[in-house]
């Protein structure tokens, strides 16, 4: 028997600090620690080093001139580390305030000296929930900064591409990088998709077999979770069509060429995930509607008996009346009042009758096809 995977949503919540001024960077509770790494090549040469403390970064650029760099930073508790990264490449304060704002949706804006995307990266972790999680990009000349709020290895496959050296992984540069790592985020989108699309197959075969309301909570659950998705492909849509139009020396017309791959992903996934969203509302009305198809089965089993007892119980009200055949004062005969009362084998053939009766009703229902199963 087919069994569903249940994949959940798993809740966070971020609550804001109201009445601070723009610019102000607010972590919110259970922000991990970052976990820093520096990754420095170019088209011969691949360094990674991870970083204990921020003041490090700078030493590891200094050290190697003429490289990319990337620096990757997983988690976002630490406020220092951010003030360091803001006065050391000049990032406007509102970056930072939308970089701890773990709430933003994906996004574009273009500055005079660097680039600031936000993405929304979705996966599903080994306790079957969803991961959504906020995952924000600088990209400055010849450096990228990623923040991510989790320790997740989302960009691994990006980090082996990186330490391989094949393609245009490094002597793309930096814009390059950031292209890769977009194009792993969207990827995520897919398999996050194919996964809840096999959960809607395993209901829909559930559904042909019983439905169950159990089942319509599920499928509910799973168009939320589309919904989900769709806020946060429709705004990354737009923000690779943006990357794609920019003006920007700090994108390469290589990496554009590449980006419009990613913008076609996009559109796919905006496509299937409507799919999937009709698919769930259709599954949600066919079980009602066989939650209400079994209903009018039961009801019209509970007709059909009510139908057979009904001129049995009239017979058996009549008979039950007892008025006397003779008046115990007077003795008269009552002729009008009973005689079956005192009929011989009377009670016999009141059965037979009743018996009689019931199946004629059940031949007469038969015929008329109400006692075939549909």
């Amino acid at each position: 028997m087919a069994r569903i995977r249940r994949i959940s949503l798993k809740s966070k919540k971020y609550v804001p600090v109201s009445g601070t001024s723009p610019g102000s960077v607010q972590l919110y509770e259970g922000a991990l620690e970052p976990k820093i790494t520096v990754y420095s090549f170019k088209e011969e040469e691949f360094h990674s080093v991870n970083i204990k403390s921020y003041k490090e970064i700078e030493i590891e650029i200094e050290s190697k001139k003429d490289f990319n760099y990337w620096i990757d930073i997983r988690g976002i508790g630490d406020l220092k580390l951010l003030e360091y990264l803001k006065t050391k490449f000049s990032i406007n304060q509102l970056v930072m305030e939308d970089i701890t704002d773990c709430r933003q949706r994906p996004k574009l804006d273009e500055y005079s000296d660097f680039i600031f995307t936000v993405s929304r990266n979705m996966y599903v972790n080994k306790d079957l929930e969803i991961e959504n999680e906020q995952v924000s990009f600088i990209l400055l000349p010849h450096i990228l900064i990623s923040f991510q709020e989790s320790y997740s290895l989302t960009f691994d496959p990006v980090i082996h591409r990186l330490e391989g050296g094949k393609g245009n992984i490094r002597t793309g540069e930096t814009s390059y990088l950031l292209y890769a790592l977009l194009d792993i985020i969207v990827d995520n989108y897919f398999t996050l998709i194919y996964k809840l699309g096999d959960e809607l197959e395993t209901i829909e075969q559930l559904l042909y077999r019983k439905a169950d309301k159990a089942l319509m909570f599920q499928t509910q659950n799973i168009k939320r979770e589309m919904i989900m998705i769709r806020r946060a492909a429709w705004p990354e849509r737009d923000k690779i069509n943006d990357l794609i139009r920019s003006e920007s020396r700090l994108i390469t017309k290589t990496t554009k060429t590449f980006l419009r791959d990613t913008y076609d992903h996009c559109m796919q996934i905006i496509d299937l995930v409507e799919t999937y969203k009709e698919l769930t509302t259709s599954l949600i009305d066919m079980n009602l509607s066989l939650i209400s198809h079994r209903m009018n089965e039961i009801m019209k089993v509970l007709t059909i008996i009510s139908s057979i007892f009904i001129p049995l119980t009239f017979i058996a009200g009549i008979y039950g009346m007892n008025f006397a055949k003779q008046d115990p004062e007077t003795g008269e005969l009552l002729h009008n009042n009973m005689p079956e009362l005192y009929m011989e084998h009377g009670y016999i053939y009141t059965i037979l009758g009743m018996l009689l009766i019931a199946i004629i009703q059940m031949i007469f229902f038969w015929r008329k096809g109400w006692l075939n199963k549909s």
